[in-house]
This record gives C-alpha cells, sequence and structure tokens, in this order.
C-alpha cells in the first residue's frame, strides 16, 4: 500500500509551502501561488510502475506554473497527463486552454511552460512518463496539449475508468513490480492521442492490439450482467469478425469465453463475501453478474473455487474474528 502525505494536520500557515515542496520533488521543478487563505490542506501520493509515474494529488485553490525559470533548474523531458477527479481545472499550454470538469483529462510537455489553475479544492490524477516513450513525434505531439479530451466518449470513455482503477489499486496494492501495467498506460495513452491527431497509422500493429484489448475488456465488464453477452456482441461493437476476436484472447492463454466466466465468477466471489450482501440468494448473486441458471453458477463455482457458492459464503460467515 502506499504512503499518503496529508498536510491537513500541520498548522495552517505551514501547510501550503509542505505541499508546494512535495509537489515540486514529485513530479518537476514548479512555482506556486496560493488562490486561498488560510488552511490548504492537501493531499499526496504517488508510485512509479516501469517508467511510468502515477500519483494523486489534491489541494485548495492553486495555481501552479512550469516557467522556463524552473525549467532551467531540471529538464527531464515528461509528459504529463492530468486528469480531473474532483474540482475544476484549466491547464494553459502552447496558447492553449483546457478546461477539465471531472472524468476529462489533457497533456502537457515539461519541456515547455505551462500553468494550471484550480479555483476551488481539488484533485487530480497525473501520469507523467519520458516523451521518448510514445511511439509519436513530437511535433505531432505539440498539436496535442492542453486539448480537453473528455472522459465520456470515443478513447476518452476507456482512459479514464481504467486510470481511476489503477489508482484504485495503488490505494490497496503495491504496484511497483506490475511493469506490465506501465505498457499498458503508454499503448492505451498512444492510441488515444494517434486517434485525437488523426495519425493511427504510424503507431505500431502490437500498440494498437494491446489498445483494442484494453477496450474489449472494458467492454465485457461494464455488460457482466447481461446473461446474452456473446463473441458476436462483442465483435460486432468493436467491427472486428469472431475469429480475430477470438485470436486476441488465445495470444494471452484464454478464451473469450473463459475470460467472461473468470470475470463474472470473480465478482460473484465478491459479493459473496461482503457482509451487506448477506441476505441476498446466492442465486440472485449469480444472475446479477449474468449467471442466471442456479445449478450452472454453483457447479462451474464449486470448480473455480472449490466450494459451493453457499458454502464459501457460510464458511467466510463462521470465520473467527480477531482482536
Amino acid at each position: 500500500m502506499v504512503d499518503v502525505i496529508r498536510w491537513d494536520r500541520l498548522p495552517p500557515a505551514e501547510q501550503f509551502d509542505g505541499w508546494r515542496e512535495a509537489v515540486s520533488n514529485t513530479f518537476v521543478p514548479l512555482e506556486a501561488v496560493p488562490l486561498t487563505d488560510g488552511a490548504f490542506g492537501g493531499a499526496l501520493a504517488s508510485q512509479t510502475i516501469g517508467q511510468v509515474q502515477l500519483s494523486q494529488v489534491s489541494g485548495g485553490a492553486v495555481r501552479v506554473a512550469r516557467t522556463p525559470r524552473a525549467i532551467r533548474r531540471n529538464d527531464p523531458e515528461y509528459y504529463k497527463l492530468g486528469m480531473q477527479v474532483r474540482g475544476y481545472c484549466v491547464l494553459d499550454q502552447d496558447d492553449r486552454e483546457a478546461a477539465l470538469t471531472p472524468g476529462d483529462f489533457a497533456i502537457y510537455d515539461t519541456t515547455r511552460p505551462y500553468t494550471l489553475t484550480f479555483d476551488q479544492d481539488f484533485q487530480m490524477l497525473v501520469v507523467m512518463l519520458p516523451r521518448a516513450r510514445l511511439s509519436l513525434r513530437p511535433d505531432d505531439m505539440t498539436g496535442m496539449t492542453a486539448r480537453r479530451i473528455s472522459g465520456r466518449r470515443g478513447m476518452g470513455a476507456l482512459v479514464s475508468p481504467f486510470l481511476v482503477g489503477l489508482a484504485d489499486r495503488m490505494d490497496a496494492d503495491d504496484l511497483t513490480t506490475s511493469v506490465h501495467l506501465a505498457g499498458a498506460v503508454v499503448d492505451l495513452l498512444t492510441a488515444t492521442f494517434a486517434e485525437q491527431l488523426g495519425c493511427a497509422s504510424a503507431v505500431p500493429a502490437e500498440t494498437h492490439r494491446h489498445a483494442l484489448m484494453l477496450r474489449i475488456k472494458a467492454f465485457i465488464d461494464a455488460r457482466l450482467d447481461d446473461p446474452d453477452l456473446s463473441c458476436m456482441t462483442i465483435a460486432a461493437a468493436h467491427h472486428i469478425s469472431v475469429r480475430y476476436l477470438q485470436k486476441l484472447f488465445e495470444g494471452g492463454g484464454w478464451t473469450v469465453t473463459s475470460w467472461i466466466r473468470a470475470r463474472r465468477l470473480e465478482h460473484c466471489r465478491l459479493d459473496l463475501a461482503d457482509p451487506k450482501l448477506d441476505t441476498l440468494p446466492v442465486s440472485a448473486v449469480g444472475a446479477r453478474w449474468g449467471l442466471v441458471d442456479a445449478s450452472h453458477f454453483a457447479r462451474i463455482f464449486k470448480t473455480t473455487y472449490g466450494h459451493t457458492p453457499r458454502e464459501y459464503r457460510l464458511s467466510l460467515q463462521h470465520r473467527p474474528t480477531t482482536t
């Protein structure tokens, strides 16, 4: 579990200075000015996964600037992606402004000046990676800085929940050894920006395949409650053949059907372990994740976990508590 640095327990007069120093040390040298008097609060959590740094930062109203002076102090040549989680932000770079509301994101380049303005309490998820990791021409990426990408449609509708899911995992686990996640993040962002730039043909085929798999898996997860979810449905939604869909999953050692079944069973297992759902019948747990045949649900659950759903729930209910 990652440690979270918080400043709300410091005397109000010390909070902002502590926050400003930590933010500059975690990202790149920055200058910051508070836009509110009194307590600033704020928190910062960060983990490095391969060459990708994932951070969550919050605070009070503030203007943060990457100035020419700060660039001269240290210029590691990174791209930063900021995804708004709470509050409102205006990103300014290359004579463009991106106004971000929760779920929206934009990319900016640490080699050139930029400004982030938060006019109220905020929380932002920040992904930082070397510029060379994106297989897109720097000249093309210059046209992408400070451009709002909606988290509610297109590739943005995949990127936002994917990053939120990573942040949730960061809260619960140590991701520093999950190097494959760094590749997933880079491939997804590369495909997203290539789509925005209209230069998808310049991106390696493997990057497209990886990004497509992430899109397909997100599509499946959003529809696990549909008992009619099928290869044909999934393939049609992504404009590919059923055979190509099957080949994508075979490359990872799965079939489409086995992946759907595994995801459904894992959600069922979590529900059965949730004390708040103790009164929900076992058959209803299966049905809410698309396993409407109770006997089939019991059989495959036992094959996977060694207990029937009912036995699994009872084993947790009767587990001795520790103090």
